[in-house]
This record gives structure tokens, C-alpha cells and sequence, in this order.
């Protein structure tokens, strides 16, 4: 594809997490390859100074948002606009400036805020889909988001609205979502499957130094749906656990109460990386539905085989017994047997290591991320196209 001109919209969370950096990334490599890229952001720090009202309201449908598209429509005029977060502080109403423009438009999923008003599919500890295909309130009822009826309504009342006058169902070219499993989960909500392409995340990370390995490591949001619980229980179960924690969070207190854990807190990509070309294996023992995790990508980037909870596309993602082992979900049994294996057997863990960089190599690196970009950018541009062409013929 010739270079074009994209504006990528996205809401910076107040921690910043997986979507900024893959927002980051992916401008960058489309700058690379010599495409013209603006960012919309918006900060969600800014709620802090915003009366609860007021943002309730933009939540539904930002005027500011449709205010600021039409400026830079008609300033920047891009051939693809690509979306990312949208909530709270954009909006849906982004999609109706930008079809009203007939331009593109791409929607990354990076969660199920579309399907579940908490985003994580969990209530409890436990797997939720009850607001699936059907009016949210159960979510309002359950207190969902933030354990607040009226957050939970406001989102309730976003989503019931915008899918009422066709929002996500018309105004959107195309979504991407990172996996198969990711995918159908938002066919099965609604969203037509010929509208929804599957593209991973990518990293950029040369390839790791043959070296001595030793010891686990979990890298991560500190919170409970990432599994904490069942990650210290296991731990606990083994004698001499050489295991590393790096990231912060609601379950930070639980980590450093145990003193033969090591927990660095938040550390820099780069010495991230180091890290986990000298660990044995990674650790993800997820109890929600991860959507494809950024940091399994890594680990397979930098060599490292990873022990992950059979949930969701977690399954989809590790060749069990070539790329990782996989235990039950929230079995702390089941993931401590996993962990002694791996310990007890290196040179199965280092050769399921060679595999795992493998299959970054071939499915998880920037060029192939890119060519695949490319090809839903060239679909979407492709069928707006063809729409125009029929707006004008059955005028």
C-alpha cells in the first residue's frame, strides 16, 4: 500500500497499560513505512477535574469528541481513521463524525467493554457472560464496574444507546481483534463476522543470547483477575520457589508479605527483557478471558516458554508441551505441579523456549504485523468504497 494518512484515536488510561503501548507502537511502525500518522488522545487523568455529571454525559456521546474529529477531518483529512480506547472521555460519537465523512474506520478490541460493562467478562472471582447479546443490566443490579450502581448504569445506558441507533454495528468498518477465541466472542454479542479481522499484537526484540536460565517470573498488572490468588497459593506449595514478580497494583501487599518472592514493581521494557532471557519460564495464571496478552508475546520474543491457565485464548496461543504447559484454571494444584515440572526439567523448558521464539518469529514481529495491518486497512478502504459506489447507484 502506497503511504496514507492515518489518525489513530485513543484514551490514555491513568496507569498505563498494554493498550498505550500497543497505541505507541503501532504509530510508530506506520510512521516507519512512511505513512503520515496524527494522534487524538484524550487523558483520562482528566476526569479528576470533571463533574460526575459531565462525564456521564460525554461517556454516552461527547460532544467535545464530535467538535474536535470535525476540525481535524477537515484539517488532516486521513484516509483511515483507526480507534483504540474510546472510553470515557471520546466516545462512540467518534464513529459518526467519521462515517458522516466516509472515511474508514478501524476499531481495535482490546477488551469486552462492548459485550460487559466491567470489560473482564468476571463478577466474583468467577467467569461472567450474562450481559452477553442482552440489555446490561444485570450489571447495574451486580454493581459491576467499580462496585458502583450508577458507573455501572452509565456504561449500561452508553452501551443501550449507541447500540440502539447502530453505533457499533454500522458505523464501524472493521474491528480487529488480537485471536480467534477474542473474535468470536463479539460475534456471538452481535458484531457481524465478516466485519471482524484477527490481528496479534507485536514487539520488536532481537533474539536472545544462548545463556544459563533459572527461576520463574509473573510481569503484570498486580490484580486479582490476573490470578494472583492462584499464583501465590501454588508458590506456597513449593519449597524453594525461585520466582519473580515485576509489576504494581491492588495486590501488591499480598506479593511482598511473602519474602521468598522477589518483586521488583514496575520496571522499563528493556530491563523487562533482560529478565525474561534469563528466567525458565513465564507465568500467566489468568482467571479472565485474556485477550491476548502483550507480555506472553514478549516472552516468546525473548525465548521463554509460558505456564498459563487453560482459559479463554490462552489455549489458542501455547502449543501445550511445545511453547508452554497449561493448568486448570484457578487451581493452585494444579499450577504448583506445573511449576515443580519445570523446574525439575530444563532442558524440556529451554527447548520449549526455542519454540516459543519461533513462533514469534513467525507470527509476532513488526513486518508481519504490518503486512497484516495493511490488508485490513486496503479491506476497509475496499468496502467503503464499494458502499459510496452504491449510495450513488440506487440514488
Amino acid at each position: 500500500m502506497n503511504p496514507i494518512r492515518i489518525l489513530i484515536a485513543h484514551c490514555r488510561y491513568k496507569q498505563v497499560g498494554g493498550e498505550d503501548v500497543v497505541v505507541e507502537a503501532e504509530a510508530e511502525l506506520l510512521r516507519s513505512h512512511g505513512h503520515t500518522v496524527m494522534l487524538y488522545e484524550r487523558d483520562n487523568h482528566d476526569i479528576d477535574q470533571m463533574p460526575r455529571a459531565y462525564v456521564a454525559a460525554q461517556t454516552v456521546w461527547s460532544i467535545r469528541t464530535s467538535r474536535d474529529i470535525a476540525q481535524i477531518l477537515d484539517t488532516f483529512r486521513p484516509e483511515i481513521v483507526h480507534a483504540h480506547n474510546t472510553f470515557p472521555l471520546i466516545s462512540p460519537s467518534l464513529y459518526w463524525m467519521v462515517e458522516r465523512a466516509g472515511i474508514p474506520l478501524i476499531q481495535t478490541l482490546h477488551n469486552f467493554r462492548l459485550l460487559c460493562p466491567q470489560a473482564l467478562h468476571l463478577r466474583n472471582g468467577k467467569i461472567c457472560e450474562d450481559c452477553v447479546g442482552k440489555v446490561p443490566w444485570r450489571a447495574v443490579v451486580h454493581k459491576c464496574y467499580r462496585d458502583s450502581a450508577l458507573a455501572s448504569a452509565t456504561i449500561a445506558v452508553m452501551l443501550e444507546f449507541n447500540r440502539g441507533i447502530g453505533s457499533y454495528w454500522r458505523k464501524v468498518t472493521r474491528y480487529i481483534a488480537t485471536n480467534e477465541f477474542f473474535a468470536g466472542k463479539f460475534v456471538a454479542g452481535g458484531i457481524p463476522a465478516d466485519r471482524i479481522s484477527v490481528k496479534p499484537h507485536f514487539v520488536d526484540v532481537e533474539p536472545p543470547e544462548k545463556r544459563e536460565r533459572s527461576g520463574g517470573l509473573f510481569v503484570g498488572r498486580l490484580a486479582p483477575e490476573k490470578g494472583i490468588e492462584t499464583l501465590m497459593s501454588a508458590l506456597r506449595r513449593l519449597p524453594e520457589p525461585a520466582f519473580t514478580v515485576i509489576g504494581d497494583g491492588p495486590e501488591r501487599a499480598r506479593i511482598d508479605a511473602y519474602s521468598a518472592i522477589s518483586c521488583l514493581g514496575w520496571e522499563q521494557p528493556a530491563a523487562v527483557y533482560e529478565r525474561m532471557r534469563g528466567a525458565s519460564y513465564l507465568v500467566i495464571p489468568s482467571i479472565w478471558y485474556e485477550t491476548g496478552p502483550l507480555t506472553l508475546i514478549e516472552g516468546f520474543a525473548c525465548g521463554l516458554p509460558v505456564i498459563a491457565s487453560r482459559l479463554g485464548a490462552l489455549p489458542e496461543l501455547i502449543e501445550e508441551g511445545k511453547t508452554g504447559l497449561l493448568f486448570e484454571p484457578g487451581s493452585a494444584e494444579d499450577l504448583a505441579e506445573k511449576i515443580a515440572w519445570a523446574q525439575s526439567h530444563p532442558e524440556e523448558m529451554a527447548r520449549m523456549g526455542g519454540n516459543a521464539r519461533a513462533q514469534y518469529e513467525a507470527r509476532y514481529t513488526p513486518d508481519k504485523n504490518y503486512q497484516r495491518l495493511m490488508e485490513i486497512y486496503s479491506e476497509a478502504i475496499g468496502a467503503v468504497s464499494r458502499d459510496a459506489k452504491y449510495r450513488v447507484a440506487s440514488a
